[in-house]
């Protein structure tokens, strides 16, 4: 693992960290963490899961802490945008993977780089207004989740083409217990992306 820094276009300094793949590349991921105003950061158990284990599968991953500044969300973009410039190519498929708050941020991202999503527990009616993409796209909604559960998320991504709802059983917004199942999903679901 190395230790970045990203500077966004609105001169931003984010703490990130970056891992490379075992083995032959098979894509980028982009992580982004739940919400900065309630302890969220890249550090999160989910985000801290996925970027140990996503190198073994064959990406390369970046996790980054959000600006200090709270942006509503929108100026959270160009965070994602900077850590694309970092680990994004050409070459390579870009994907961009979040939880709750980084969730929503992430669907709400216009860069032509990114050719999948996964979002998990996104809270729907979060302040970021995420939107229909044409990019494959995975939402993991929680049966219990208090801000959007899953058949509420089923019911608002009607006509959404190219998006996977996928019901998480026996838990909530928090994910208790079902961590490394979820990243697990997550994983599985990229390497489908790139077969």
């Amino acid at each position: 693992m190395l230790m970045a820094e990203l500077v966004t276009a609105d001169g931003q300094v984010l703490a990130a960290d970056l891992a490379d793949p075992i083995g032959p590349s098979l894509g980028s991921v982009v992580l982004c963490h739940p919400h900065p105003q309630y302890g969220g950061n890249r550090f999160h158990p989910l985000i801290d899961t996925l970027h140990r284990s996503l190198p073994d599968a064959g990406f390369a991953t970046i996790r980054f802490d959000f600006r200090d500044a709270y942006g509503a969300g929108r100026a959270e973009r160009l965070d994602v945008v900077a850590a694309l410039d970092e680990v994004g190519s050409a070459e390579m498929p870009c994907f961009v993977v979040g939880y709750s708050f980084g969730a929503a941020v992430a669907l709400s991202v216009d860069d032509t780089r990114i050719v999948g999503l996964a979002a998990v527990a996104v809270p729907l009616r979060e302040s970021v207004d995420p939107r229909p993409r044409a990019v494959p796209t995975l939402l993991l909604s929680p049966r219990h989740d208090q801000f959007c559960p899953a058949d509420r998320a089923v019911e608002l991504t009607v006509g959404w083409t190219n998006t996977t709802v996928v019901a998480v059983e026996s838990t909530d917004h928090f994910l208790h217990g079902r961590i490394g199942s979820i990243a697990a999903q997550v994983v599985a679901w990229l390497q489908t992306q790139v077969a």
